[in-house]
């Protein structure tokens, strides 16, 4: 067997280590190319202000990047497979609104109101959701009632409302399982401190190593939820469905499951830390 010097190990080494970083960089999601808009903000207000009652506007399908969408009234319109890279939606009505599909990666979510919105299979990396570094939760945009199977989430969503949400297949796992193994610009983890997830159905969802403290899952469908790593500290899991969810090296300290159900279902619990602070 030949052996290797320690210097031509580490060369080795540190080739893989970037090859690796190389690889997981190209399958981040990359910046438009132009901050060209198919159409500017001013022909968007113009539509929506002049569609008539019930009309939904489409804009699907559209390079709407980097426009100034902020406190607009969207009336429950089609955006469907439009990339908003970089838009900014604060005070914005996108309630109602189709958004399946759509690219919302670096855009600005401050107090947007997506209840009932179809967000189904879309991205939402590195959002801004709060417009200074104190992060009031107040500024949290709300989900309440809406579709976000199969949604993609890197993302500090402290406060956000997605009471009632469809969130099946959700992913809020890291796009990197280390810091720094992928680019600079990604995040170790998604947090989503004190959100309110009641009602809702996050069957077969990811929440690997999301930060969770105090976040409500009150009877909420959390069956074969994947919490591995994540930390839920005083998190409220009463009257929710517990069956097939992985807690493994979960913290769950003053966790609430009274009520719960499926917890002897639940994979891990042997794992997790804190368990012994527990309500149960």
């Amino acid at each position: 067997m030949v052996r290797l010097s320690r210097a031509l190990w580490k060369v080795v080494v540190i080739a893989t280590l970037f090859a690796l970083a190389g690889a997981a960089l190209a399958e981040q999601p990359l910046g438009p190319v132009s901050r060209i808009a198919e159409i500017n903000a001013r022909e968007i207000t113009r539509a929506l202000h002049e569609a008539r009652p019930g009309e939904r506007v489409d804009f699907s399908g559209r390079f709407l990047a980097y426009l100034d969408l902020a406190d607009l009234d969207f009336k429950g319109a089609n955006l469907a497979r439009s990339d908003f890279y970089g838009a900014d939606f604060t005070g914005a009505n996108l309630s109602g609104a189709n958004l399946s599909n759509t690219r919302l990666d670096r855009s600005v979510l401050i107090r947007a109101n997506l209840s009932g919105a179809n967000l189904s299979g879309a991205t939402i990396y590195r959002p801004t959701i709060y417009s200074d570094m104190t992060n009031r939760t107040t500024e949290a945009p709300r989900f309440a009632g809406a579709n976000l199977a199969g949604v993609h989430v890197q993302a500090e969503l402290s406060g956000a409302d997605f009471r009632g949400a469809d969130l099946t297949g959700a992913d809020f796992g890291p796009l990197e399982m280390r810091p720094g193994q992928g680019t600079l610009t990604t995040l170790p983890k998604n947090v989503l401190k004190y959100c309110d997830f009641s009602g809702a159905r996050l069957h077969d969802a990811n929440m690997t190593l999301t930060v969770l403290w105090f976040a409500r899952f009150t009877g909420a469908d959390l069956s074969d939820v994947n919490f591995t790593g994540a930390d839920l500290s005083r998190a409220d899991f009463a009257g929710a469905d517990l069956t097939g969810a992985d807690f493994t090296d979960s913290d769950l300290d003053g966790v609430n499951f009274v009520g719960a159900r499926g917890l002897e279902a639940a994979k891990g619990l042997d794992r997790a830390r804190n368990l012994a602070t527990a309500r149960r």
